[in-house]
């Protein structure tokens, strides 16, 4: 089987390495616009070859692992020039943009639209690992415009690689990523940016920096060059939840100006809720491996 994975970062790299460990007979076949990460792939043996235009059509499965706007430029050519029995898939954290872009297309059937819920704050080649996918979420959005075999096909080797499948509305997608990953994304950039800004003054700042401060901002290490189009293509639900975010951080900012302690307290209280839900999917987790 010939598997092409376009973007070598974390997501195309680690799916590269997984599909090694856990399928039999694979050869991988990569492309990045950054030639050093093309190299870097190469030298450390997470793709076999670059992969080439002309080599579109020799592919059983192609894997979009690249920024979501770059997505929605390559999609529909690549539909015109894979196999009529191909897989194209796309690893984006946005999905109705792109649902809607190909579902006109001839070969519509062919494409599958995933977000594997799994990351780290780092990037690139050497950030790549073959267990990044394990016990971890892989949503799956209209699958009843894929293929049958072709969908069975990639449900299995997600399965082979421990990822728990869910399937979703696009749109629902999208509204539901904004509370519980782009949100915090944001919240980590900004709080850096303020930190940062505070330090230029007071150079002993990061010497009281504790763990709780290292988990916080740990995602402003993240890649601009992949959130900077996700914030694009979901702007309008990230609105809505930045929104309501703010009106929560002016009441707490009320709160503490009148000093009403009780009420901060009582909010903060009911938060740690959060540690009960939390707890629950974990356990959801366990007991589904």
């Amino acid at each position: 089987m010939k598997i092409g994975i376009i973007g070598l970062g974390l997501i195309g790299g680690s799916f590269a390495l997984a599909a090694k460990k856990y399928t039999v007979g694979v050869c991988l076949y990569g492309q990045d616009h950054n030639p050093d990460h093309l190299a870097e792939a190469l030298s450390l043996g997470i793709v076999d070859h670059p992969l080439a235009v002309e080599d579109y059509a020799a592919m059983d499965v192609i894997l979009l692992a690249i920024p979501v706007d770059a997505c929605l430029t390559v999609t529909l050519p690549l539909l015109d020039q894979i196999n009529d029995n191909a897989l194209l898939f796309d690893a984006g954290s946005t999905k109705a943009a792109i649902c809607k872009l190909v579902e006109l297309h001839p070969k519509r059937n062919q494409f599958l639209a995933t977000h594997p819920i799994a990351g780290t704050e780092f990037s690139g080649p050497s950030a790549a690992y073959p267990e990044l996918f394990v016990d971890q979420a892989q949503i799956l959005c209209e699958t009843h415009k894929t293929r049958p075999d072709l969908l069975e096909w990639a449900m299995q080797w997600f399965r082979n690689m421990n990822m728990e499948i869910h399937e979703m509305d696009a749109e629902a997608h999208d509204k539901h990523i904004a509370y519980v990953s782009h949100i915090s994304h944001i919240s980590s950039f900004m709080l850096g940016k303020t930190v940062i800004e505070k330090e230029k003054d007071e150079r002993t700042i990061f010497k009281m920096a504790g763990s709780g401060f290292a988990s916080t901002v740990r995602l402003a290490k993240s890649s601009p060059e992949m959130w900077t189009p996700i914030f694009k293509e979901n702007k309008e639900n990230i609105l809505e939840v930045l929104k309501e975010y703010i009106t929560n951080l002016k009441d707490f900012e009320h709160l503490l100006k009148s000093d009403d302690y009780d009420q901060l307290f009582k909010q903060m209280k009911d938060t740690n809720a959060i540690k009960t839900i939390l707890a629950g999917i974990n356990e959801k987790n366990i007991s589904n491996q």
